[in-house]
């Protein structure tokens, strides 16, 4: 048996960061991404001659009132149904808020399981049940899984749950359960949705995994997104595919510069490096967040922030890519340094110490900037100066500190 699992789908999302793009084809490109991936997901089903498809919940995004979203959801459903694919779905945190889901009337060949108890559906025809409990609320914060039914013998039993498990960085800790919970439903599979990115949870005999969501949202869900392809059959192990369903893709270079000598060894680093995610997003859009770290002799010349993003802008495009952000974290080895003679050692080490202070307390770094900050943060993080920033604001201490002691050497800190 055949089956695809999907989840997060978030149609229509406000996308961000896409103001720092401006007006570039690439922003076109993803707010209208969602339902691309969308469109990609039905034709994987159809492609793989798929006997279901799983939808672990979040289809929508929160209260999103606009009735398009949803008839576009229900076009591509009928799609399948056309094709006589069932699909199943449970409700996620955020279609739980949604008016959407409450209102529209899904085609005849989708499933959409309980949310007071688990459910079980079962297709004979196909060999397959299919256990599962929708989100009621946007909160669910008990474990569901100890109330799922047994698994049906000679049946593909499949557990759907939208769930943080034991929980993930930037996800809320809903329907929290262990992978022992999941395994003890003896289930050949459960299809997990909720966290963004693809994880096996369970690799043993009864498999449990996220599939992520379709299309990275913003820089955060950086990589390849798409859907899980489940071969199994009754009482076997489960084995996974993952296919690509996005159609454009996040990505955070972090290039540590101390190997480069000079800007142009810099450049040509970050250029290999855009190059190989290039070939990795084939014909998709990249939108890349840039940080360039380390100690490097080239550090000082760096500092021209308008000729160095124009620099790095003319690399990615060679790539294929657009730069969202950039960062410059770069500092010159304290060997390259130069303390003069005229200038009291005493004050060059007050000088250190004080930017030593300032980079362990991001606090006290954030208070001096705090009026900066209000009079001109977002403008300063469109140029990718985050002041709230506390790794951004000890970094920026550090390059304080490394100009102060070129100015104080007589150096000019911006010449090549």
């Amino acid at each position: 048996m055949r089956l695809v699992h999907a989840a997060d789908l978030h149609l229509d999302s406000p996308l961000r960061g896409l103001a720092r793009l401006a007006d570039s084809e690439l922003a076109d490109t993803l707010r209208r991404a969602t339902r691309r991936a969308c469109e990609n997901l039905v034709d994987l089903v159809v492609a793989e001659r798929a006997d279901a498809l799983l939808l672990a919940g979040d289809v929508y995004d929160g209260d999103w009132r606009d009735y398009a979203t949803g008839a576009f959801f229900v076009r591509q459903l009928s799609r399948l149904h056309d094709e006589g694919v069932p699909v199943f779905l449970i409700n996620g945190n955020h279609d739980a808020e949604s008016e959407i889901t409450r209102s529209l009337r899904l085609p005849p060949n989708v499933h959409r399981l309980a949310t007071e108890r688990p459910e079980t559906v079962v297709l004979d025809d196909v060999g397959l049940a299919v256990h599962g409990q929708g989100f009621p609320t946007r909160a669910v914060l008990e474990n569901l899984v100890p109330a799922y039914p047994d698994r049906i013998p000679g049946l593909v039993n499949v557990g759907m749950l939208h769930t943080s498990v034991l929980g993930a960085e930037g996800h809320d800790s809903y329907a929290p359960c262990t992978p022992e919970d999941l395994e003890r439903c003896r289930y050949e599979y459960f299809a997990l949705g909720h966290v963004h990115e693809r994880r096996v949870v369970c690799e043993g005999e009864h498999v449990a995994a996220f599939s992520g969501n379709l299309q990275g949202r913003h820089p955060r869900e950086p990589g390849a997104k798409g859907a899980t392809v489940v071969e199994v059959a009754p009482g076997g192990r489960a084995e996974l595919r993952h296919e690509v369903c996005d159609v454009a893709r996040w990505t955070h270079v972090r290039l540590d510069a101390s190997e480069c000598l000079d800007p142009d060894d810099v450049l040509d680093a970050l250029d290999a490096e855009l190059r190989g995610i290039g070939l990795a997003a084939g014909s998709r859009p990249v939108a890349a967040r840039v940080t360039l770290d380390g100690a490097t002799p080239a550090a000082p010349a760096l500092l021209d922030a308008e000729w160095l993003r124009a620099e790095v802008d003319v690399v990615a495009e060679k790539s294929g890519a657009v730069v969202e952000m950039l960062r410059n974290r770069t500092r010159s080895p304290r060997a390259s340094v130069p303390v003069p003679t005229a200038v009291d050692e005493e004050l060059a080490g007050a000088v250190a110490a004080a930017a030593a202070r300032l980079a362990e307390d991001p606090e006290r770094a954030g208070a001096l900037v705090a009026s900066l900050e209000r009079e001109a943060g977002r403008r300063l993080r469109g140029a990718g100066l985050d002041l709230r920033d506390p790794e951004g604001l000890a970094a920026l201490a550090r390059r304080a500190e490394e100009e102060l002691r070129a100015r104080l050497a007589g150096s000019d800190p911006g010449a090549a």
